[in-house]
């Protein structure tokens, strides 16, 4: 049977994206696109049934990656070069 998904596990390099699928036999949790690489694991992580879902774990998704990015920030600006012990 083939139904309509939406695609986050790269929402933060290329969007959501819309994909029809197929359920997977063996694995309930795992759908399959065409292409022999379109795998996707974990409805509400890497895939989701509405649009709406999609978008909420995105935006999670990206303001996880804005935390990292702050906490990443911080240790670089204390870094200094050349700086005698």
């Amino acid at each position: 049977m083939i139904v309509k998904v939406w695609i986050t596990k790269y929402a933060l390099t290329s969007g959501i994206k819309e994909l029809e699928v197929e359920y997977s036999a063996d694995f309930p949790d795992m759908v399959m696109g065409k292409a022999w690489n379109d795998y996707y694991h974990g409805e509400g992580r890497e895939w989701h049934r509405t649009y709406e879902s999609a978008v909420a774990r995105a935006e999670k998704m990206r303001l996880k990656k804005i935390e990292s990015l702050k906490k990443q920030l911080v240790k670089y600006e204390k870094m200094r070069f050349g700086d005698k012990f």
